[in-house]
């Protein structure tokens, strides 16, 4: 084979073969020649394919090795030779690099120049390539500073919902007023209640006496005209109001108003009655131990900085409510010198709804017991979360634990049946006051801020199981969850709890429950916007 290549440049390539070039042998030769260009042509367009996908196989390698392997090479090895998965040690580093974050005490949460959002997380990693351990530390710290700041907005969630709990809406003050104001103007807001002809039935004993004892114009007004609408005789009722002197006009002006769609209501003030110097000392003497009692509560909720308060705590900001201290939810101590001449009584809170006939009430055999009240829930016997003796008294004086069991249900009040001819042949109104006296010779430490605890006290086997559907509790707090058939199907709804129906803060669901039975025809309900 000779080779001649041009001198003025390399323009031009020749090859010959001395052997002759039209032979057999030749033509094979060509042909060879020609297969071998073709494939190379092929090779460099396949190359021209694979070399892309293969280039940024490789990046993708180099990019997670930041993280993932000690180096480039040693993650293409991982992957090349070993066929595996990176996932697995990546998984087992940063599971390492977290128990020994977790070993150390953390106190660099809440530094000065500590991240704050995921972005800065994001950031910090990306502008100075941490390691996995770093990585670690800093998103530990950055969530357990997320958790605290969601537990502390938590926190002051429940105790903002519990202040609103204690707020008058808008509309119950423009009622109050514009009763007032009608009192003074109308001579009908003035009338007499009962009227003369119906005076009679105030101690009658043949009819259903039921006492409320409010300084909630609207609520009373609910009360009675649910009980009257579910009554299977609405004229057998008679309804005693007890109120305070600021209420007594506005109250008095309602039903004085509202009386032809009503029963025989009494409606009488505190300022009305004439009690002998030693009641009027220990009720002084009441109130103070309460409110006592109650300041200390606060004061440990203060220096705690309300740091309890959570799950089964709720009822310790619950305690702090006002109406705690409401001269008239003490008083119910001393109905049977409230109304000397009856000797059976329902007694209703202001909170409530009634949807069934509470006629039978008035036919129980309490079995020469003093009070009838529901114990169990519906979810069954023994069970009332949220009510058990433990949730009001300090089981670790001894005072307590020797005369109550700290798992029992604690009796439900609300709407409870009193025989006052059997209370007064007790010394209950006695053995409550003695309570109070321990209570504060004991320190304070006995039970939480309220009535109903040294009530329990003092009527201790002297009450009378009722079933549980006559009084379903707890509409007003915020973890109830009942069956709709139960509420359907329960005698009285006790919106007991911090969310009132007449408060922003109530379910709306069973709010409207209550809702059904506000005179919405009034004009001065319409005027102040109470269905809005």
């Amino acid at each position: 084979m000779k080779f001649y290549i041009s001198a003025t440049g390399i323009k031009k390539v020749t090859i010959s073969n001395p052997g002759g070039g039209n032979g057999k042998g030749g033509g094979g030769c060509a042909a060879a020649r020609r297969f071998s260009g073709r494939t190379l042509l092929l090779l460099l367009l396949v190359l021209a394919i694979v070399l892309p996908f293969v280039f940024v196989w490789f990046a993708f390698l180099v990019l997670e090795s930041a993280s993932g392997c000690d180096s480039p090479l040693d993650c293409m090895g991982l992957r090349l030779f070993s066929g595996g998965d990176t996932s697995l040690k990546i998984s087992e580093e940063l599971t390492r690099a977290l128990v020994e974050e977790t070993g150390q005490d953390g106190n660099g949460i809440g530094k000065k120049g500590s991240l704050e959002s995921f972005d800065e997380l994001v950031k910090e990693m990306t502008l100075k390539r941490r390691d996995i351990k770093a990585f670690a530390s800093v998103t530990k710290k950055l969530l357990l500073r997320m958790e605290r700041k969601v537990q502390s907005a938590k926190h002051h969630e429940l105790v903002y919902w519990h202040l609103a709990s204690h707020g008058i809406p808008k509309s119950l003050h423009c009622l109050s007023l514009r009763l007032t104001e009608e009192y003074s103007v109308n001579a009908m807001a003035r009338a007499r209640l009962p009227p003369p002809e119906s005076v009679s039935r105030l101690t009658d004993p043949s009819f259903h006496h039921v006492v409320i004892l409010t300084d909630n114009v609207l609520a009373a007004s609910v009360v009675i005209s649910s009980t009257v609408q579910n009554a299977v005789d609405p004229d057998k009722f008679v309804f005693h109001i007890v109120t305070d002197k600021k209420t007594y006009t506005p109250m008095h002006a309602w039903f004085a108003i509202n009386s032809a769609s009503s029963p025989v209501v009494e409606v009488k003030g505190l300022h009305q009655y004439d009690w002998p110097q030693e009641v009027n000392v220990r009720v002084k003497e009441m109130l103070e131990i309460h409110r006592m009692i109650w300041r200390r509560h606060y004061q440990n909720l203060k220096d705690s900085d309300y740091s309890f308060v959570e799950g089964t705590h709720e009822q310790s900001l619950q305690a702090l409510n006002p109406s705690c201290l409401a001269l008239l939810n003490h008083l119910r101590i001393y109905i049977p010198m409230l109304f000397p001449e009856l000797n059976k009584i329902v007694l209703l809170d202001d909170d409530v709804v009634v949807q069934r006939d509470l006629s039978s009430l008035w036919e129980t055999d309490l079995n020469g017991n003093v009070v009838g009240a529901v114990f169990d829930s519906w979810c069954g016997n023994n069970c009332c979360p949220g009510r058990k003796n433990k949730d009001y008294f300090n089981f670790s004086h001894p005072l307590i634990s020797s005369n109550l069991r700290q798992d029992d249900c604690a009796w439900l009040s609300g709407m409870n049946v009193f025989d006052l001819k059997a209370w007064r042949q007790t010394n209950i109104t006695e053995a409550y006051s003695s309570w109070l006296r321990l209570s504060v010779s004991s320190g304070l430490q006995l039970w939480q801020p309220g009535a109903l605890p040294p009530t329990l006290l003092a009527f201790k086997g002297l009450t009378q199981s009722l079933d549980p559907s006559w009084h379903v509790a707890g509409l007003g707090s915020r973890s109830f969850k009942s069956p709709e058939e139960i509420l359907k199907s329960a005698a009285v709804l006790h919106f007991s709890g911090p969310a009132k129906p007449w408060l922003e803060i109530s379910n709306p669901v069973v709010r409207s429950l209550w809702y059904r039975y506000v005179n919405s025809s009034n004009i001065l309900v319409r005027k102040c916007k109470i269905m809005n």
